[in-house]
């Protein structure tokens, strides 16, 4: 044990070491050190990577050991340390080297060369103690499971505020999937508890140490279900070292874009169908329109008309150019202008210009398309035939009319009165009319000559101050005959004050919607629609997603069905898919209960076995409406006398209860379940919602019920009386 003690001890040693060496660096880099701005921000942002990593770290910094049959010694951590003073030999093993992947799949009877492996119990930076597991034995069969106490303390450890790495306890069915070579879409699917989602944070981890340069330049989106489930897990990554992630939910996909209502699970339904690419193409070309009447445009000497055929020439034009709609409004704009031209130019020179005066036939072509792009008349004709829409306005004017929705062929079923309250499903069809629409290349003209002329008055304003810098060479010492002008330019000294964007990539990223991930990881994913697997794809264009899920627990009416109809169509044969069989959160005795309602509502999908028993078998109890609140209160003030965490999960009605989808993928060492029935009859999914309810608890599992109770839950123990009153 003191051996270990100061073998640890060293590596922090050389952890701070390199700390005090990198925060220097960052320091230098920050002041100049000499290089370009343009260098000095990269080796900036790099360094400041780097201080995060290795702060990051310290909280068991080494949790291992292996012990070779040829005699080395490997000790195993969260990042690599190398002793430079003997040929940067390694001291600590990064959990991602290939040279440390035994500590995770070696077993009694493949222990891959190594004969014993040690786990260390550590607090903070003590080891407080270290459990040996003796590899190759004699006797061992094939499929031996890890014999792993850190596993089991691990499991039954109380739950705290946030998903905790599993980097010192990986099992091998996860490692396989952690370090799996594959290019494109990997789907892990997984029953309750199956560390699904902290497997795909830690194949980010090591994804971003195997390809650190690709990665960090675009970083890894993580979509989850809700904020609150962002929250559990948000601490995994940055334990592990890295930073360069965004999190974020499907609502949340558009910056600047806030949802505030919900939509009926009818309209869910149809928002997330493919089918609406149609509707929104129809919508766009509804406010592509042609004039029922001339519309008159009166010039200084003649007065023209924009007439249907004219309309329908350029809206011809204009849509076979393949731009987006506000792109393409030049191209309408542009034979609009011409048929004008030539009819006023027509009118205006009949009788009195042949064909020779070219001068005078282009001087009032000029004169006549400076009128028509100053004339108010032209503007708002243009304005109402082919308008400059944003994806906002387009699908609240869409909604909020029945006659544009029967125009776009779309379902009476999407109306609403207030167009604009917006909902989780609009928020994939707003991103595709991003790309419909395009951008308003009128106001990014008028931003560009504003940026420029920005830029002049901040050269001209240098080249002042330059001016002011000069000084009389003969008043010059012999060693500084230098002027200001011969240093640098004006534009130059004005670009030295231009403001850099000092964003960290994880907030660039967030706040660009044109930005693409080298990753994407997409949590609860059976809840996506075909709709929010568009923007997801337009957001990785080299397809490398984890994607993570169990299609048991499927609430959405939009949701999959099944992978291949939601991933073939975009990676065709470029999906493989993983499952993990064994439950680490559940115990046997909630698993039980929660297996009999599955096979009820999903018969041929197979619940994952739980690696271990609590002891504690899950209750019932029946009460009146009445007595509802103060059972409640019963359970939440006896869990607060508990260490750990604990929740109730009910109707939306119920006081104080969350409801089941609000809690998916989060984890408490106590659950209450209020009124199952209410819940299993909340829809067609309100079995899946119960699953979900039940296989949140860690220890601890109780249920409320005023009706009888589901024929489906007969696994509980009912009792009469509080379970803490006995």
């Amino acid at each position: 044990m003191r051996s270990e003690r100061n073998y640890v001890a060293g590596l922090y040693a050389r952890l701070d070491a390199e700390r005090a060496r990198v925060k220097g660096e960052y320091e230098a880099a920050l002041w100049g050190n000499g290089a370009a701005p343009m260098e000095r921000d990269v080796e900036v942002r790099s360094l400041a990577r780097q201080v995060r990593r290795l702060e990051a770290v310290d909280n068991g910094l080494c949790f291992g050991r292996l012990d070779s049959d040829a005699g080395e010694r490997s000790y195993v951590g969260r990042i690599g340390l190398f002793d430079d003073e003997n040929s940067y030999e390694p001291v600590l093993l990064d959990w991602r080297a290939p040279a440390a992947r035994p500590f995770y799949t070696a077993t009694g009877a493949n222990p891959e060369n190594m004969r014993r492996r040690r786990q260390f119990h550590t607090r903070g930076r003590h080891v407080a103690g270290f459990t040996d597991e003796v590899l190759g034995r004699p006797g061992a069969e094939e499929g031996d499971a890890r014999g792993d106490a850190a596993l089991l303390a691990a499991v039954n450890a109380p739950r705290g505020d946030g998903m905790r790495d599993i980097v010192a306890t990986i099992q091998a069915e996860q490692d396989e999937i952690i370090r799996l070579d594959h290019p494109g879409v990997l789907v892990i699917e997984g029953g309750p508890g199956t560390g699904k989602t902290v497997v795909a944070l830690h194949r980010v981890a090591y994804l971003l140490y195997t390809q650190r340069e690709r990665m960090e330049r675009h970083g890894v989106l993580v979509v989850g279900p809700n904020p609150a489930f962002l929250h559990h897990i948000s601490r995994v990554l940055p334990s592990l070292g890295e930073s360069d992630v965004v999190f974020t939910t499907t609502g949340d996909l558009v910056p600047g874009l806030r949802v505030t209502a919900e939509d009926t699970p009818e309209a869910t339904r149809l928002k997330g169908s493919l089918a609406m690419l149609d509707v929104l193409a129809a919508a766009v070309a509804d406010r592509q329109r042609l004039p029922e009447e001339p519309v008159p445009i009166e010039l200084k000497d003649v007065t023209v008309r924009i007439d249907a055929a004219t309309a329908e020439w350029a809206r011809e034009e204009a849509r076979a150019s393949g731009l987006p709609h506000n792109e393409a409004r030049s191209v309408f704009t542009e034979i609009v202008t011409y048929v004008l031209t030539e009819r006023a130019i027509a009118r205006i020179g009949r009788g009195w210009l042949t064909r020779d005066d070219r001068e005078e036939w282009e001087d009032l072509r000029r004169n006549l398309l400076g009128e028509l792009a100053g004339d108010e008349a032209f503007s708002a004709a243009l304005d109402e035939l082919w308008p400059i829409l944003t994806p906002e306005t387009l699908l609240a004017e869409l909604y909020s009319s029945p006659e544009r929705l029967r125009a776009a062929g779309a379902d009476p079923a999407l109306w609403r009165a207030d167009g604009a309250d917006w909902t989780v499903p609009d928020v994939p069809l707003l991103d595709e009319l991003v790309d419909l629409l395009g951008r308003d290349t009128e106001a990014d003209r008028a931003a560009e000559l504003a940026e420029q002329r920005k830029r002049r008055a901040e050269a001209e304003y240098a080249a002042g101050v330059m001016e002011v810098m000069k000084l009389d060479r003969e008043e010059l010492d012999e060693d500084i005959q230098l002027a200001a002008e011969n240093l640098l330019y004006a534009e130059d000294l004005a670009g030295r004050f231009v403001e850099a964007d000092t964003r960290e990539l994880a907030e660039r990223a967030a706040a660009d919607r044109d930005w693409t991930y080298r990753h994407v990881v997409v949590d609860e994913a059976q809840e996506l629609s075909e709709m929010d697997w568009r923007v997801l794809m337009r957001r990785c264009p080299n397809r490398s997603f984890t994607v993570v899920g169990d299609l048991a627990q499927r609430r959405s009416e939009s949701g999959a069905t099944s992978w291949s109809a939601m991933l073939e169509r975009y990676v065709p044969g470029r999906w493989v898919y993983r499952s993990l069989t064994v439950n680490y959160r559940t115990p046997a005795e909630i698993m039980a209960v929660a297996a009999a309602l599955l096979a009820e509502f999903a018969p041929d999908v197979q619940a994952p076995d739980s690696v271990r028993a609590s002891g504690v078998q899950p209750w019932s109890r029946r009460v009146t409406g009445d007595e509802l609140p103060a059972a409640i209160e019963e359970f939440v003030r006896d869990e607060a006398g508990r260490e750990g965490t604990s929740v109730v999960i009910g109707p939306p009605d119920v006081p104080g209860a969350v409801v089941p989808a609000e809690t998916k993928g989060l984890e408490f060492d106590a659950v209450l379940v209020v009124d199952p029935d209410r819940i299993l009859a909340d829809g067609p999914r309100g079995a899946a919602e119960l699953y979900v309810a039940l296989t949140r608890a860690t220890q601890r599992l109780g249920v409320l019920h005023q009706a009888p109770l589901p024929g489906v839950l007969s696994g509980l123990v009912e009792i009469t009386v509080p379970v803490g009153s006995a």
